[in-house]
């Protein structure tokens, strides 16, 4: 495992804490999409680094 795959795998679930921070706070769908896909795209970009 290096750091670039440890990096984007960590960046995912900060952001996958986001969208449900935000969620449970009531924000917009569209900037909970937006980490959404941004949380899903680092967690696949980290494990495939794998």
């Amino acid at each position: 495992m290096n750091k670039g795959s440890s990096l984007f795998i960590l960046l995912g679930l900060f952001l996958a804490g986001g969208v449900y921070s935000f969620w449970k706070q009531k924000q917009s769908r569209s900037l909970i999409t937006l980490l959404a896909v941004g949380s899903a795209m680092a967690l696949v970009a980290g494990l495939l680094q794998l």
